[in-house]
């Protein structure tokens, strides 16, 4: 099976949804957030860092419902667009 390269759009939302993840882990260690959710730290690092800006349903499902965050809210997030950069 050959795997579609992904757009830069879909590289930008991961890189959100990375960022909402983070900040909803606040000071939570990344270890113990992955250990439970059944991840490595690893795996947890690289969707936090948007190196996996697409990861599985049921993983953003488990991380949220971890993390103690709405689906809706991070739909939110990461489809809004980025705010237009203004040049003064």
């Amino acid at each position: 099976m050959v795997r579609v390269p992904l757009t830069a759009e879909e590289h930008e939302r991961g890189q959100r949804l990375g960022e909402v993840l983070r900040a909803a882990r606040g000071p939570r260690s990344m270890t113990s957030v992955a250990a439970a959710v059944g991840m490595s730290p690893e795996t947890l690092r690289k969707i936090e860092t948007g190196r996996v800006p697409t990861p599985a349903f049921f993983t953003v499902v488990a991380l949220c419902a971890e993390l103690g965050l709405p689906l809706d809210d991070l739909a939110g997030h990461c489809t809004a667009a980025p705010e237009p950069s203004r040049s003064a």
